[in-house]
């Protein structure tokens, strides 16, 4: 049974602060099945967990912008660990994606076993060494989690919602960027199809945020899928996320560096 009145560690907002990213605006209710999720491996309720995420929505700036504020009941641990965790996204959202692992690890262990399990957990580093080895996953799954949340789990350039086929693609390639890796205003939500095209240089998004289609793919006349998935979309406005907007210089660089202009 979840137990109330007890006070919240650091190690259990560094879990919800992590939902909260990984949350579309609007869905971040008692009722959501991620929310009740979480509640149910930190052996509280959903209404608590929920209740902890109203109270980080009210230190975002986004929702500032918003016009939303939130409740006013955040703690002062509520804002040392918002500000920690988001000044230093990638390190937190590997650390929370351990913290996850080994709450799902506990989850199976006999109900006797549980609580000795919890209280022996270190949340503050005893996984270092295993973060090391699992960083670059979970860096990429965490990542994929804010791209896709900020982006209401929907592509930007055909809203296609289906989860299995996004991808959260990265404006600086991963690979030549790595101090950019986890920033989620490098990243598109985009069909997979999208997404490789994005990535080989044959789409890319202008100035004022439309899709601009190589001339690469107009040299296969007649071809009705590259005429309905590219070509009809050209000039298209790209729906761009509030809560994570792309950053104009990274999308000029993909434009002067990837894109394939002739």
């Amino acid at each position: 049974m979840p137990r109330s009145g007890r006070n919240w560690t650091r190690g259990e907002l560094i879990a919800v602060c992590a939902l909260y990213h990984s949350l579309p605006f609007g869905r971040m209710h008692q009722g959501n099945p991620k929310v009740a999720e979480l509640a149910r491996l930190l052996g509280r309720t959903p209404g608590s967990v929920a209740m902890k995420l109203v109270n980080f929505a009210s230190l975002d700036p986004a929702q500032t912008r918003r016009g939303i504020r939130g409740l006013r009941g955040a703690s002062g641990l509520d804002r040392r660990v918002w500000e920690e965790f988001t000044s230093d996204l990638e390190r937190w959202g590997v650390r929370s994606e351990l913290v996850l692992e080994r709450l799902r690890e506990r989850s199976r262990l006999p109900a006797a076993s549980r609580q000795e399990e919890l209280e022996g957990f270190a949340w503050s580093g005893a996984d270092t060494e295993t973060a090391g080895r699992k960083s670059v996953r979970l860096a990429q799954a965490f990542f994929r989690k804010m791209v896709l949340a900020a982006n209401e789990d929907c592509c930007c350039v055909s809203g296609l919602p289906v989860q299995e086929l996004l991808v959260a693609s990265h404006i600086l390639p991963w690979s030549r960027f790595p101090r950019h890796r986890v920033d989620p205003h490098n990243g598109l939500c985009l069909a997979a199809h999208l997404d490789r095209a994005f990535d080989r240089g044959l789409i890319t998004i202008d100035e004022e945020m439309r899709l601009r289609v190589s001339p690469r793919l107009r040299s296969y006349p007649g071809n009705s899928t590259l005429a309905a998935e590219f070509l009809a979309r050209d000039r298209q406005p790209v729906r761009i996320s509030g809560r994570y907007p792309p950053k104009p210089e990274y999308l000029a660089f993909h434009r002067k560096q990837i894109f394939v202009a002739g």
